[in-house]
């Protein structure tokens, strides 16, 4: 038997068989494992201590069978199987087995706590790092609908201060309309209560009567154009003073006959002509409706009427009727 150059064991052969065979030196590693220089290390796997205790296990046991030889032990004995002297120097043979079995079992869990602790650490980086992406996510969600929102809300406010204006201009619209309303109404009221004022203080000099002769016409009865308006009626019918004022002559007139004038406050004189009789006398006051003469065909006459003059501050006559109908008489 060969001397063992791991230890002082004898080589190990293999299994001892009938037939009479060449016996080579059995080298394990040769056949399953790489020769690996200097100390290394098997990666851990998942499973840790007992993982590694299977494997050494395994490889104890070929080895055993190998050998061809099992040891019983009994409690207290001190029995020896054959061969088992080689098995013991298996692991001196087999570098991986040795390393396997003299590595400290707290310096694969102290890497796999480092690895943990890595991996641990790496993820809560992680975790970390998306609840910063999700926050700033949201973030930039909440900034863009804080925007719509000013933006709707100033939408809003700019058609309220448009509706507002609108309205404004409505309302001021309206109440100027209302206004002119209310001064058209208040002008008609008053042009009424002055026509009232006018047919109560003015009146017509004739309750009966038919115009015969109108202002401005021509005819060989007047020297140039009538200067007044022929109210004819039969004679005799009274004749009423048209407004308040003081009769400034009550005489014959020539071609006028009877006539009477009555000088108004603003000083327009109103001349009553071809009266058949006079009632009253110079300087003498007259309220509007009193009766001051009576119809008559006196002076340059052709039949019984009254010739009615009206002259603006005494001056040249104006149409008569034209300034009866701008005192509200219905001429």
């Amino acid at each position: 038997m060969a001397s063992n150059p791991h230890g002082s064991h004898p080589a190990y052969y293999g299994p001892q068989t009938i037939e009479d065979e060449p016996r080579t030196e059995w080298n394990p590693s040769a056949e399953t494992l790489r020769p690996v220089r200097g100390r290394h290390r098997v990666a851990r796997q998942r499973g840790g201590t007992m993982a590694r205790s299977r494997a050494v296990l395994g490889v104890g046991m070929f080895a055993a069978v190998g050998a061809g030889g099992m040891a019983t032990a009994q409690e207290g004995g001190t029995g020896s199987v054959p061969g088992l002297d080689s098995v013991r120097s298996i692991p001196d043979q087999i570098p991986v087995l040795s390393d396997l079995i003299s590595s400290p079992e707290s310096e694969p869990e102290a890497q796999d706590t480092t690895s943990v602790t890595a991996f641990t650490e790496a993820q809560d980086a992680g975790e970390a790092l998306r609840a910063r992406i999700l926050q700033q996510a949201e973030e930039q969600e909440a900034t863009a609908q804080a925007a719509e929102h000013a933006q709707i809300l100033a939408g809003a406010q700019s058609d309220a201060i448009a509706a507002a204006a609108e309205l404004a201009e409505a309302e001021r619209l309206a109440e100027e309309q209302r206004q002119r309303e209310a001064e058209e109404e208040r002008r008609r009221l008053e042009e009424e209560r002055r026509l009232a004022e006018l047919r109560a203080s003015y009146t017509i000099p004739l309750t009966t009567y038919t115009l015969s002769s109108s202002f401005g016409a021509s005819g060989s009865m007047w020297s140039s154009t009538h200067t007044g308006t022929d109210f004819a009626a039969p004679t005799g019918t009274p004749v009423k003073n048209v407004h308040t004022g003081t009769v400034k002559e009550a005489a014959w007139a020539g071609s006028y006959g009877y006539r009477i004038i009555i000088e108004q406050e603003d000083g327009t004189e109103l001349w009553y002509c071809h009266l058949s009789s006079m009632n009253v006398t110079a300087g003498q006051s007259v309220d509007t409706g009193d009766t001051i003469g009576r119809v008559g065909s006196t002076g340059n006459s052709s039949g019984p009427h009254l010739h009615l003059e009206v002259r603006p501050g005494g001056g040249d006559p104006i149409d008569p009727l034209a300034w009866l109908r701008g005192k509200g008489q219905a001429v």
